[in-house]
């Protein structure tokens, strides 16, 4: 139960709107008891009332054999972030939308990565885009695309 239900994004069309608005996914893994936790750029699909979100990198690192370890992971996306100073100094709050779950990663198969990876820029060129992208054929193979499916998701807010 959050603490602030009065800030609590109830409705799941809200959450995915605060989540179009984000630019940046922190994803956090298990590192031997330790959260490893890493900022990402981000594709989303809401479909149904399911989430899943899309990242891609090289082909090998650290978070590719946290997940082959351990492949739940807690996710964390914020926006919207503004300083409102009070009547006093020392009196002020921050303005912000921000989005937290968890789920389960697992790497895109060969067959989908195009698929996945226009996900993937819809999110920060939609406008800018005509669909189907095309991808260079060596860009493609050299990059590892992998998705959480999200189990578990909350919003909250400060407007």
């Amino acid at each position: 139960m959050m603490r602030r239900s009065d800030r609590e994004i109830k409705e799941f069309c809200e959450i995915v709107e605060v989540m179009k608005r984000c630019d940046v996914c922190r994803v956090a893994l298990n590192d031997n008891g330790y959260p490893y936790i890493i900022p990402l750029n981000f594709g989303m699909k809401a479909e149904a009332g399911h989430i899943t979100l899309y990242f891609h990198g090289a082909g090998e690192g650290k978070k590719y054999e946290l997940i082959k370890r351990d492949n739940r992971a807690g996710f964390e996306m914020d926006c919207s972030h503004r300083l409102v100073m009070g009547a006093g100094g020392c009196s002020c709050t921050m303005k912000y939308e921000s989005v937290v779950g968890r789920g389960r990663i697992e790497i895109v198969p060969e067959d989908e990565k195009i698929k996945a990876l226009s996900v993937l820029m819809e999110q920060y060129h939609k406008e800018e885009l005509s669909f189907p992208v095309s991808f260079p054929e060596e860009a493609v193979r050299e990059t590892t695309v992998f998705k959480l499916t999200v189990d578990k998701v909350s919003g909250k807010r400060n407007p």
